[in-house]
C-alpha cells in the first residue's frame, strides 16, 4: 500500500505529530509513505524512518498555493499512491483539483475532520472523500448534521496519546528541585492547571475567575501555553485582571514548555474551560495518561474524554461556583492509573490503516 497524506505544514502541532506518527507506523507494517506540506521541523523526524516529503506551499490560502495544482498532480504521478488522506481544508481543495483531470486509476481518498470548522462550504473539500473520518463523537455528529456524507463511510477515530512521552513515570528529584526554584509559589500548594496557548476561547478569563471562588492559601494556578506575538494585548489585559482581583501571587503563566508531560504529572488537577465546544480533549488525554485528575465543561470533545476517564470531573458549562465545589469532590477520586486504548496512538494508526485497508478492497 502507497499512501501520502497533505497538510499544510509539519511544525510542531497535534495534527502534524500525528501525521508523522502514522507515517512511521506504515513504514514499519512494510508500507510506502509519503508526505505533501510546505515543511516544517518534522519534516527530519519524517524522514529519518524511510518516508518521503515533498514540499509545497500550501500553507497560505493564496493563488501561488491554487497554482500548485499540477505540481501536485505531477507528485501523485511520480508516486503512484493507493490512497491520498488530506487533514485540511485548503489542501484538500487543491487535492480535489489535482484529481478532476488525473489520467490512469485514481487513488483512494480519505479525509480527517479535526474540528468543529466554522464556514461549511469552504469545508466541503472535506467532505470530498471516499472515507471520512472525525476525531471525535461530536465532530462525526456535526459532520452528520451539516454535510453530506454516507454514515457507512464515516468512521470515528479518536485522536491518539503517545504513552512514550505521557506516562506514569514518577518525576524525578531534580526536575522538582528545578521547578520550585523556577516557580517558588507553587511549593506546597494544590496546583490547578488550565494548558494551552493564550487566546481569548480557551476560558483563561473563567479560569482566572474561579480563584475568587478558592482559598488561595491553598490552591495555586498554572496556565502552560505560549503567548503569539499578535495575542500580546490580550496577555496583558490577563494579567491586569489578576492583578485587580489581587491574585498576582496565585496565578502563574509558565511560557511554552517542551516538559508539559512533568508540568501535568505536578499537578493535582488539569482543566479545560474552553468557551467554544472542543472537537477533543487532547490536554485531558494527555494528563490523564500521566496520571493526574482532570476537569472540564459537559459538551463537546471534552466531554467524551472526561466521561471515560474521570465522570466526576464534569460541570455544567459556565457554571464557576459548581466547579470551584467539585474541585475537593474530584481531589477524593483517585487519580486515573491509565487511559482507555481508544486514545492511544497505537489504537489510532490500526484503526487508520484498517480504514484504509477497506477503502481499498471496497475500490476494486
Amino acid at each position: 500500500m502507497r499512501v501520502i497524506q497533505l497538510l499544510p505544514e509539519l511544525k510542531l502541532g497535534g495534527v502534524e505529530r500525528g501525521t508523522v506518527d502514522l507515517s512511521q507506523h506504515l513504514k514499519k507494517s512494510g508500507h510506502e509513505s509519503a508526505v505533501i506540506s510546505a515543511g516544517g521541523r518534522l519534516v527530519e523526524l519524517l524522514e529519518e524512518h524511510g518516508a518521503k516529503h515533498f514540499t509545497l506551499p500550501l500553507a497560505k490560502k493564496n493563488f501561488t498555493a491554487l497554482a500548485q495544482v499540477n505540481n501536485l498532480r505531477n507528485i501523485y504521478l511520480e508516486f503512484q499512491p493507493d490512497i491520498i488522506h488530506v487533514r485540511s481544508r485548503f489542501p484538500a481543495w487543491i487535492n480535489y483539483l489535482a484529481l478532476k483531470k488525473f489520467t490512469g486509476k485514481k487513488p483512494v481518498v480519505i479525509s480527517t475532520f479535526h474540528g468543529l470548522y466554522s464556514k461549511p462550504f469552504y469545508s466541503k473539500s472535506m467532505s470530498y472523500a471516499d472515507e471520512v473520518i472525525a476525531i471525535s463523537q461530536t465532530v462525526k455528529d456535526y459532520i452528520n448534521k451539516y454535510y453530506d456524507v454516507n454514515k457507512n463511510n464515516l468512521h470515528l477515530i479518536y485522536r491518539g496519546c503517545d504513552l512514550k512521552e505521557f506516562n506514569l513515570n514518577p518525576l524525578t528529584k531534580e526536575w522538582r528541585d528545578s521547578w520550585f526554584q523556577e516557580f517558588p509559589a507553587t511549593k506546597n500548594k494544590t496546583l490547578l492547571t488550565l494548558p494551552g496557548r493564550i487566546t481569548g476561547w480557551k476560558g483563561i478569563e473563567e479560569f482566572i475567575t474561579l480563584f475568587t471562588h478558592l482559598d488561595t492559601d491553598r490552591y495555586h494556578g498554572l496556565i502552560p501555553g505560549p503567548v503569539n506575538q499578535n495575542k500580546e494585548n490580550y496577555f496583558q489585559s490577563l494579567l491586569q485582571s489578576i492583578k485587580q482581583k489581587n491574585l498576582s501571587s496565585h496565578i502563574t503563566f509558565c511560557g511554552a514548555r517542551s516538559d508539559i508531560a512533568n508540568v501535568y504529572k505536578i499537578s493535582d488537577i488539569v482543566m479545560n474551560l474552553s468557551s467554544k465546544p472542543e472537537p477533543f480533549g487532547r490536554t485531558i488525554i494527555e494528563a490523564a495518561a500521566c496520571g493526574t485528575r482532570v476537569m472540564g465543561w459537559n459538551r463537546g470533545g471534552v466531554k467524551e474524554s472526561i466521561e471515560l476517564i474521570n465522570p466526576t470531573g464534569l460541570v455544567q458549562y459556565g457554571d464557576i461556583l459548581a466547579l470551584s465545589r467539585q474541585i475537593l469532590q474530584s481531589l477524593k477520586m483517585p487519580a486515573p492509573e491509565s487511559i482507555p486504548n481508544v486514545f492511544t496512538k497505537e489504537y489510532l494508526a490500526n484503526a487508520t490503516t484498517d480504514v484504509y485497508e477497506r477503502a481499498l478492497s471496497r475500490d476494486k
